[in-house]
């Protein structure tokens, strides 16, 4: 039997209004600091939930020198034209510097923290490739081509569009052989008007400098939304054949499943339809390999609200902890594996 979590709540959302079954949102991930044999990552104190997550670390300079060295937060690229196809879990105002309330301490005190935003063309999409790896290498940087261009670095899409379409023929054809943008239909047509597909991502860094003392403990914390991919989600149990995917990814047991398939059951009848909403959290758990040895001790917290939806994951050593939390607790861990972790909640019905 696959190690999972049978059954978790969380807070009622409600149903998004899309087009489409599903809309995109943001992977997680922890703090980098390239890779240091000097510094390790005492322990991970880690709180998971549906729109927020919380890490508090105690890092330890096991040298006798000061090393300083920057922080860093990254989040995964967010493609521009996305939000013209599809419905996105991100801020109502996607032009805030801030995107997702970032915010930082270094024991106990704020920390300034620096905001950068990279362009990047993503690269393919590799079969069996790490989650983690788009945090080393997000894809090819087009940040200076965007200025040398006059396009604009943001994540407003009618911005973006409305200055493609305004570039004279001859840099839109440089724009194209770029690969940073598809033009398409015919300049003044009126059957075929001119259109433009969009091509870049951009990556969001929160980062600061931080001086590990020597020999000494250092805690850092910081928070920000959760803003998971999701959408319409429809479940039978036992699992038809595209949905094994589903139940492999997430270690959907027999148990798990017919949890699931009770939650999202129409009172009205199978032929009105037996759906729910789901919430694809994923957390990139292995940036803690750049830090000198294993997490020395790790503590993740699944928080619940409602206990008529259900979660899935694969996990070992999952303890409930009281009317709506969940903790995993491991010693001495090196992270091999990313989490990933399914929310299903039911429609709410009159």
């Amino acid at each position: 039997m696959r190690p999972f979590l049978p059954l978790l709540a969380l807070a009622a959302l409600a149903l998004p209004a899309a087009a489409n079954d599903g809309f995109g949102g943001l992977s997680a991930t922890g703090l980098t600091f390239g890779q240091t044999e000097a510094v390790a990552m005492v322990s991970e104190d880690l709180s998971i939930g549906i729109d927020r997550i919380a890490v508090d670390y105690v890092f330890r300079n096991t040298t006798d020198a000061d090393v300083t060295g920057e922080v860093i937060f990254p989040l995964p690229p967010i493609s521009v034209w996305a939000q013209w196809e599809s419905m996105m879990n991100l801020p109502e105002d996607v032009t805030r510097e801030n995107l997702v309330g970032f915010t930082a301490t270094v024991d106990g005190q704020p920390v300034q923290v620096k905001i950068d935003r990279v362009a990047v063309i993503e690269a393919p999409y590799e079969e069996g490739r790490p989650l983690s790896a788009q945090y080393d290498t997000p894809g090819r940087d087009v940040t200076a081509d965007l200025a040398r261009f006059g396009l604009p670095l943001t994540l407003d899409v009618e911005a973006v569009r409305a200055a493609l379409l305004a570039l004279p023929p001859a840099v839109r054809a440089r724009v194209q052989a770029a690969g940073m943008a598809e033009y398409y239909g015919t300049e003044g047509s009126a059957t075929e008007p001119l259109e433009v597909w969009a091509q870049w991502s951009i990556v969001w860094r929160y980062h600061w400098t931080q001086t590990f003392p020597a020999g000494q403990d250092l805690r850092i914390s910081h928070e920000y939304q959760n803003l998971p991919p999701g959408g319409l989600f429809y479940w039978s149990d036992p699992p038809e054949e595209y949905q094994a995917y589903l139940a492999d990814q997430y270690c959907i047991d027999q148990g798990t499943s017919k949890a699931i398939a009770k939650a999202l059951k129409n009172p009205e009848g199978d032929e009105y339809g037996n759906y729910g909403t789901a919430f694809n959290i994923a957390y990139v758990l292995r940036t803690a390999n750049s830090w000198a040895g294993p997490i020395g001790s790790f503590r993740l917290t699944l928080d619940k609200g409602d206990p008529g939806n259900v979660i899935s994951l694969c996990a070992e050593g999952v303890r409930k902890t009281g009317p709506t939390t969940f903790v995993i607790e491991k010693t001495d861990y090196v992270p091999d594996r990313d989490l990933e972790i399914l929310v299903v909640q039911p429609v709410a019905r009159e």
